[in-house]
């Protein structure tokens, strides 16, 4: 890989990966620090990489990453901040982003990670594999469980309220 190639691969991927990590850990500066990251270990191997294949290796490195960011993060203690959003309602309307937001963030960390790469970033079910390092037939296991979770959970009325 080029130095041309990676400051391509910088200008067409970063806003994705930034997009899919910030999608499941929900910090912005851990998930710059992530895909900056991901960066870092794409510059330190530049001659090693295939310029077509750079993308594949960016979005793995930031999950590999994301993957240790969550580890790190179950390792440490925390104190819990009262969530008053949780005690009372007060809107009359709940936007339906919102509400498959929360939905998503049900779904065990391996069904949330297949169905935002498929559905949200738009890879195959091979890319997939790759990335996340399961066989063609498991990615699509899992899929198939989170969109039958999600339509399920979706359609009970008080899922919504």
């Amino acid at each position: 890989m080029t130095l041309s190639d990676y400051n391509n691969c910088v200008d067409l991927y970063a806003d994705g990966v930034y997009r899919f990590i910030l999608k499941q850990v929900k910090d912005q500066d851990a998930s710059k620090d992530i895909v900056q990251d991901a960066f870092e270990k794409m510059w330190r191997k530049l001659e090693d990489i295939d310029a077509s294949k750079s993308k594949t290796y960016l979005f793995t490195t930031a999950y590999h990453n994301m993957v240790d960011y969550f580890r790190k993060q179950n390792k440490q203690s925390k104190f819990e901040e009262v969530n008053f959003d949780q005690h009372f309602h007060d809107k009359q309307y709940s936007d339906l982003k919102e509400v498959l937001n929360r939905s998503i963030d049900l779904l065990p960390e391996i069904q949330k990670t297949v169905l935002l790469l498929r559905d949200y970033e738009g890879y195959d079910y091979a890319e997939i594999g790759e990335i996340t390092k399961l066989n063609e037939s498991q990615v699509k296991v899992y899929i198939f469980r989170a969109r039958t979770f999600l339509k399920n959970h979706l359609v009970n009325i008080n899922s919504l309220i």
